[in-house]
């Protein structure tokens, strides 16, 4: 890996760690692209960490009153997300990591991504909506199934997240908050459990990775993070979430393509 790809990567992670748009599909993508292998988990590691640095500073008050108040119903919330999450997490943790290596369901990943945007924008919008007071445990958990899920790298974390509060009802800027927050222990809980699985292979963090690319990538991740957090903070209201849709339909033609004919970047699909 060079400074440009370390660049180019942690642009993508930043970015699409907080768009619809999944920052780990969008990895893969471009890690088959470079043609990178050696030394790309314990990269992908210290990007999504990189990326909580934005969510840190902007959602700074959220945490210090959930932490100072961790029996309150924000805490709770979030707490009967992550329930669902964690679990489908380990219990086809193996199963997801096939998937996420192989990149062959990454088309169909974000097809389906698409589609679920396209469908939670289109849904019957009620005059009232809920805020947190009106959320419910039931509309926590189903959000923390739509993490869950989210596991696998072409389906978009925010993007499912965002989708199952619109359809169970929430409001845009407090689902697009809530999203945010939850993403924390996710994020923290996904590396911590890489960083397990890298320590009992006895596989080195540091092996094969390059300094300065590394540094490079962790740096514009953090910054091109804040930029995405800011971005949806404010827009979440004005955005239609069909745009986001257009551009992975396009996506995940392009990667069928590259399958159903040329093989250039993944694997070629043969009938």
């Amino acid at each position: 890996m060079n400074i440009p790809q370390g660049i180019i990567l942690g642009l993508i992670q930043g970015f699409c760690e907080f768009l619809p748009i999944s920052s780990s599909g969008h990895l893969v993508l471009f890690q088959k692209i470079f043609g990178l292998k050696e030394g790309v988990l314990t990269f992908d590691i210290a990007l999504h960490i990189a990326t909580l640095f934005g969510l840190f500073y902007f959602l700074r008050k959220d945490i210090i009153a959930i932490l100072k108040k961790p029996l309150d119903k924000p805490a709770l919330l979030i707490l009967a997300a992550l329930i669902p999450t964690a679990v489908i997490g380990v219990m086809f943790n193996d199963v997801f990591e096939k998937i996420f290596s192989s990149g062959a369901t990454l088309s169909i990943e974000f097809i389906i991504t698409a589609i679920v945007l396209w469908l939670a924008e289109n849904a019957k919008r009620t005059n009232k909506r809920k805020g947190i007071d009106d959320t419910t445990y039931i509309d926590a958990g189903l959000i923390g199934v739509a993490q869950g899920i989210a596991i696998l790298p072409g389906i978009s974390r925010s993007g499912f997240t965002l989708a199952c509060s619109l359809l169970r009802g929430l409001d845009r800027e407090f689902a697009v908050r809530f999203s945010f927050l939850l993403s924390i222990p996710a994020i923290l809980g996904a590396a911590a459990f890489d960083c397990y699985k890298i320590l009992k292979t006895g596989y080195s963090f540091t092996a094969n990775i390059e300094i300065w690319p590394f540094i490079a990538g962790i740096i514009t991740a953090a910054l091109a993070g804040c930029i995405a957090i800011k971005f949806m903070l404010k827009k979440i209201s004005k955005l239609n979430l069909k745009m986001f849709s257009y551009y992975l339909f396009a996506l995940s033609a392009f990667i069928l393509v590259d399958q159903l004919f040329f093989g250039k970047f993944f694997e070629k699909i043969i009938f």
